[in-house]
């Protein structure tokens, strides 16, 4: 079977490491090769199965709110207030802290410009940062550390672009190495173990040539020290005092990040989704389906923002999900695929406390296709602002072909 460098990008074959935890013996193996300095780190989060984003951030001051969803809107007096027209779902209430503390920004009304309610096609448009073409390879989180790398000409390690999962996500696929933490045990060094995987090979192989010193020059000792990360105890990472992570895959997911960020193995970018958003029957309003998820959600993220401590101050998290839902519920007690959504900006740089982008309304006249909410801040434009803010990446339409992407648009959330 023929391996090639697209396929371990985009398959996910660069199944690296996964639960474990890194002790400080690994963090100095690994750095003491490179000349990468820790800076600005981006998070990113894929909410995939398209979130309900009017009851994720609600509209409780809109009177079509409620008389669109009767059974699943969350009413006034449950609503976390955010700023006397804009709330949160109860089961968020782990973020109204951050909200208050100016970390925490909110952008409504923002999502993709292309109109597929397809799943499939929605979550590739997203993830590459093209709506609406098929023929893009490459992620746009690939291509924002592409144009770091215009800017400043510097060495890396091999954690600088990351996932948690078993494969590498589209967004990270590209020309700059990207690996996925997954399962340690399953990985082997090419001629190093018993039966090296053909995975294995092909990731020695890839960086064989490689100008990156992690790679290039310290050749046994980088593995050595894959392996060392491999055989570390997964249990022996404790959070920090007072800091519990909802015992989920996304929570120990997100555990596992602040685990990376603060081993300073050079992360810059890191990448994990959560499944679970597609409503379509038994949605709830302040408990069920939905309420569980964000309960989840945003513990998880709050539990890491904890974790961070001093960390966090080089630290920014974006969320996205692929589309919003529908306006009305359905007949079957749920929401159906829709349009514009919310998404999360989270950092001690964010200029938080405060709901961005312009509210087009939920009066009939006002919805998308007389059904859903409608889009007035395209996705590009807030990440635009992150990469450009965090990471260095200035050529912005390297980034994001075509999609005008510039400080002029720009929400200033950053």
């Amino acid at each position: 079977m023929q391996f090639n460098r697209r396929f371990f990008l985009h398959k996910g074959a660069l199944a690296v490491a996964g639960t474990a935890s890194i002790p400080s013996f690994l963090v100095r193996s690994v750095l003491a090769q490179t000349a990468a300095a820790p800076g600005q780190r981006l998070v990113v989060i894929f909410q995939r199965g398209a979130a309900d984003g009017l009851n994720v951030v609600v509209p409780y001051r809109e009177k079509n709110y409620y008389k669109m969803r009767p059974t699943i809107a969350i009413p006034q007096n449950q609503v976390i207030d955010l700023d006397g027209f804009f709330g949160l779902h109860p089961s968020l209430a782990a973020f109204k802290p951050l909200y208050d503390q100016g970390h925490l920004a909110v952008v409504h009304a923002a999502g993709s410009p292309d109109m597929s309610r397809s799943h499939f096609d929605a979550q590739d448009y997203m993830e590459t940062g093209t709506p609406g073409s098929k023929a893009t390879t490459e992620g746009w989180l690939n291509r924002a550390l592409q144009s770091e790398d215009l800017r400043h000409r510097q060495e890396h390690t091999a954690f600088r672009a990351l996932a948690l999962g078993a494969q590498v996500p589209l967004t990270l696929a590209g020309k700059v190495p990207a690996i996925a933490l997954n399962n340690v045990n399953g990985f082997s060094i090419a001629g190093r173990g018993p039966t090296p995987s053909p995975a294995a090979n092909a990731f020695e192989a890839m960086y064989a040539g490689s100008g990156d010193r992690i790679f290039h020059a310290a050749g046994d000792e980088t593995f050595e020290a894959v392996k060392m990360l491999r055989a570390a105890n997964p249990a022996q990472y404790t959070p920090a005092s007072g800091v519990a992570y909802p015992n989920s895959d996304f929570g120990n997911s997100m555990k596992q990040i602040a685990q990376l960020l603060k081993s300073d193995l050079g992360v810059e970018a890191a990448f994990t989704d959560v499944t679970g958003w597609d409503t379509h029957q038994n949605q709830g309003s302040v408990n069920g389906q939905l309420a569980n998820r964000l309960s989840d959600f945003s513990t998880a993220i709050a539990a890491f923002w904890r974790d961070l401590g001093d960390s966090a101050a080089n630290v920014t998290v974006v969320t996205m999900s692929e589309f919003g839902r529908t306006a009305r519920e359905n007949g079957t007690g749920g929401t159906d695929h829709g349009h514009a959504n919310a998404m999360f900006v989270l950092g001690a740089n964010v200029k938080g406390g405060k709901v961005y982008g312009r509210w087009p309304g939920l009066e009939n006249e006002q919805l998308n296709e007389g059904r859903d909410l409608a889009l007035t801040t395209d996705f590009r434009q807030v990440l635009g602002e992150v990469v450009s803010r965090t990471l260095g990446a200035a050529n912005l339409e390297m980034v994001f072909p075509g999609a005008g992407v510039s400080p002029t648009h720009w929400l200033r959330l950053t």
